[in-house]
């Protein structure tokens, strides 16, 4: 008997090798035709459903107006931080507005087909709206309170605007966003999938969606707890005229699962990461000194596009916080400079090179106010004196000889706060603290746990933090309205679990007059007006000031593989986007190989 079960065990072995064997085989990678990817995923794939938002599948389900990850599923448009505007992908041709902004027309491109080679119609993009609306996803919760229908209508996609009592539309940018941030999926398979689940949505999101038909380039190869890889679709439809022209040049793009950044790192240095979207401290000395072929969109500081900007949000529930005078001294008072030097290691630039405003750095931002009619209320930081000369003008003195100012006869303490581990912003918030003690006012750094800071912050009501880190809307097609809206809205008072903004609860009725008008607004001088308007609002009130601006995404390329990533000043107006976000992807049909 013994016997017998040695040989079975034998022959199980060997089995077991040779499937392992085959599926090395299967699984292979050669290196000269597959892009690595870094700083996108983290932990192994739950499955490929690009209708949840729960499939922990950084490569292949990130969807968002700001730039939508379109290597396996596809958008109606890109949107392009570069200079703001949208690029068709499913779509041909740019969308059509009727002229009271209720309707938009949007054809599909005529070229475009699904992985199982049936074309894109305008009814996929119809049953995408209505399998959002039946199970309450992301695209339910994003945007239905902005779009009424999406049809189709005689071949082409009818989207149709949520309207306001008077008739008028409750926010057309917010249709834009929709238009880049949404990935389209195929109508029969909605069907059968809904068909298999009896048209449970929960069921429906939890779905891996192994089979699901995709439009993009790239489709699922393989995946476990060390990687995922994909396979170029080589009948993908966007080597059309119409669209790219092309494949993309990598045959396969994969994503290696690192513990954490410091793995990530030590890859990305030995060439085993090509794009790299991490976070790396003085990004320069990898070239400069460790003559690394890496390399950013920028030879020079900031070294790549930025389009957040990180902010400090005064509580305006904390008495001395409501005076203007206050909260303009502590933000004049604030060293950037060298917040952009230690916690940013100078990948950002200053705000002497780009004064601040409710603005991004990006070109197409900074041509929407009037720099000029504003100058006068911006600030660079570090003027100590200016900060005492204001409150010394509003009688916020220090009366008994201390060092220390008080307001209504008591000695002002507050606290600067950021989640404890977010090492820049820990930074940036000592250095805040610093210049309230040179202005005499007492500000004390405080960092806790993330778990416990999120719902601190978020709650319609509070006065555990004072002065406390967020970062509003960053560059999407609906910017830079939303970080107006983000900054200073009534829209998010009394709101318990707000991540969308106005983390103070300030208050102004004419800033809301402002954010709902403009929307509505076509007239290009006139939207200019009234973004001056509200950058003199920002500027005077100072309800948050912003303490650096930071890339979206970062960018930076090892380029002992493959070459051609997009520079600045290239000419080519790709964006830093890691070759797939966005009209980022455009990249990956310039890359060629080193050697």
């Amino acid at each position: 008997m013994k016997k017998y079960l040695s040989l079975f065990l034998a022959l199980v072995l060997a089995l077991s090798f040779a499937a392992a064997v085959c599926a090395e085989e299967v699984h292979d990678l050669p290196r000269e035709e597959t892009l690595y990817f870094g700083g996108q995923q983290w932990g192994p794939i739950n499955g490929w459903n690009p209708l949840s938002s729960n499939m922990n599948n950084g490569m292949a389900n990130a969807a968002a107006p700001r730039g939508s990850r379109t290597v396996m599923f596809e958008t109606l448009y890109m949107f392009n931080i570069l200079d703001g505007e949208l690029y068709p992908l499913l779509a041909d041709g740019d969308y059509e507005w009727n002229d009271d902004l209720t309707e938009m027309t949007v054809q599909i491109n005529e070229a475009a087909k699904w992985s199982d080679g049936t074309p894109v119609t305008a009814d996929d993009v119809a049953a995408t709206w209505e399998a959002g609306i039946a199970t309450k996803n992301g695209t339910y919760n994003g945007y239905s309170t902005y779009i009424e229908t999406v049809e189709a209508v005689d071949g082409a996609v009818v989207i149709k605007a949520k309207l306001t009592e008077n008739g008028e539309p409750v926010n057309p940018l917010q249709v834009l966003n929709f238009l880049s941030g949404t990935y389209i999926c195929q109508k029969a398979w909605i069907d059968k999938i809904t068909a298999e689940h009896n048209g449970d949505a929960d069921a429906i999101l939890n779905d891996p969606a192994e089979d699901v038909p995709f439009s993009g380039p790239y489709g699922p190869y393989f995946a476990n707890n060390q990687i995922v890889a994909f396979i170029r679709n080589d009948n993908y439809w966007g080597q059309d005229d119409s669209m790219w022209g092309s494949l993309p040049a990598p045959k396969y793009i994969a994503h290696s699962i690192y513990q954490d950044n410091d793995a990530t790192l030590i890859a990305f240095k030995a060439g085993q990461i090509d794009v790299n979207q991490q976070f790396i401290a003085n990004v320069q000395n990898l070239w400069e000194q460790d003559g690394l072929p890496i390399a950013t969109f920028m030879d020079e500081p900031p070294y790549g596009i930025c389009a957040t900007m990180p902010t400090a949000w005064y509580n305006m529930e904390i008495p001395v916080l409501q005076v203007p005078e206050v909260r303009k001294a502590i933000a004049i008072a604030v060293d950037y400079d060298q917040i952009i030097e230690n916690a940013m290691t100078n990948q950002s630039p200053s705000f002497s090179d780009v004064p601040r405003s409710v603005m991004n750095p990006t070109d197409g931002e900074q041509d929407l106010y009037d720099q000029e009619a504003v100058a006068d209320l911006q600030w660079a930081g570090k003027d100590i004196e200016g900060a005492k000369a204001l409150l010394d003008a509003a009688g916020i003195v220090d009366s008994d000889g201390d060092g220390w100012r008080e307001y209504n006869g008591e000695k002002i303490t507050l606290n600067a706060v950021c989640p404890d581990g977010w090492t820049d912003w820990q930074a940036s918030m000592q250095i805040v603290a610093a210049a309230g003690k040179e202005i005499g006012i007492d500000i004390n750094p405080e960092y806790p746990t993330y778990d416990i800071y999120q719902t601190i912050f978020t709650k319609a009501s509070q006065t555990d933090y004072a002065i406390f880190m967020w970062s509003p809307a960053g560059a999407e097609p609906a910017s830079p309205w939303g970080r107006v809206r983000a900054l200073m809205s009534s829209d998010f008072l009394g709101k318990d679990n707000n991540w969308s903004g106005n983390f103070g609860h300030y208050s102004n009725p004419r800033i809301d007059e402002i954010i709902a008008k403009i929307p509505l607004t076509t007239d290009e001088d006139e939207l200019v007006e009234l973004y001056t308007e509200a950058t003199k609002i920002y500027l005077t009130d100072v309800p948050n000031f912003s303490l650096m601006y930071r890339p979206e995404t970062f960018h930076a390329v090892n380029e002992s593989v493959w070459t051609g990533y997009p520079e600045y000043d290239d000419g080519d107006n790709i964006p830093p986007a890691d070759c797939t976000d966005g009209y980022g992807i455009a990249c990956l049909y310039n890359l060629e190989l080193a050697n």
